[in-house]
């Protein structure tokens, strides 16, 4: 089951979230410097982590899976955001340069269809960059975040889903090295406990953040299939704030 789009926001909103977001996004830096004027998208909850690659791009899509809801994105701007099944996205084959995937691979159904699904829409040489929470980190125990949730994984288990699904793993990277407190006074240790964890415990990283590269060899044949699902209208919880501005009021 995939995680709230509510909880998510909320989370992020959160002094711990805000902290979560730093450190991931250090680690996704690392990775991915820049991307002038390729095509990005963005499945799962990712908008925290999007506008700090959006301006180099031709354009970015937020996919948001139907089980977890959506949100308008970017806030004050024509709405880049789409609802989607990850197995079923509504691009063409070869039109996407890069993937992120954040709160996503963990929640997915059936996890090799998904990459088979981002393989058939990235263009040729085109990356993906996966993160998930790491099955032998603190954070994949604790429920009280996002990272708690869904199927952690280990470097090993999400390395052999990307060579079944012919992708080739690359660049690596770990976040989340601070303990998932909710006090103050552990969280203003959290910039010591990254540093500290980076050299002392890499392996116990809260997530796992991994590069591949799709493989254009070895192509799998994708059977064509009828949809099986519907989207079916609900009513919005109301009283949900829907900028980080008016959450914070």
């Amino acid at each position: 089951m995939h995680a709230d789009i509510v909880d998510l926001r909320e989370f992020y909103y959160s002094a711990l979230g805000r902290l979560a977001e730093h450190s991931i996004a250090m680690a996704l830096s690392a990775i991915w410097a820049r991307m002038p004027e390729e095509r990005l998208v963005g499945l799962g909850y990712a908008v925290p982590y999007l506008d700090r690659f959006r301006a180099d791009t031709e354009r970015t899509f937020a996919f948001m899976p139907a089980g977890q809801g959506a949100v308008n994105w970017p806030l004050g701007e024509l709405s880049t955001t789409a609802l989607v099944f990850d197995e079923e996205l509504p691009l063409p084959d070869a039109s996407i340069d890069r993937v992120l995937m954040v709160h996503s691979l963990e929640f997915a159904e059936n996890p090799r269809e998904t990459m088979k699904e981002l393989w058939r829409i990235l263009a040729p040489g085109g990356r993906l960059v996966i993160v998930v929470p790491n099955r032998r980190g603190v954070w994949a125990r604790m429920e009280h975040t996002p990272f708690g949730s869904g199927r952690p994984y280990s470097r090993r288990q999400l390395t052999h889903l990307l060579r079944e699904t012919n992708f080739t793993p690359g660049a690596t990277a770990e976040a989340l090295f601070f303990p998932p407190s909710k006090r103050r006074s552990v969280q203003k240790l959290g910039g010591g406990f990254e540093r500290m964890g980076r050299l002392l415990w890499p392996l116990f990283s809260g997530v796992i953040v991994v590069e591949a590269q799709k493989r254009l060899y070895q192509g799998l044949p994708v059977a064509a299939r009828a949809s099986r699902r519907v989207f079916v209208p609900v009513i919005a919880p109301q009283g949900v704030p829907t900028t980080r501005g008016s959450a914070a009021s």
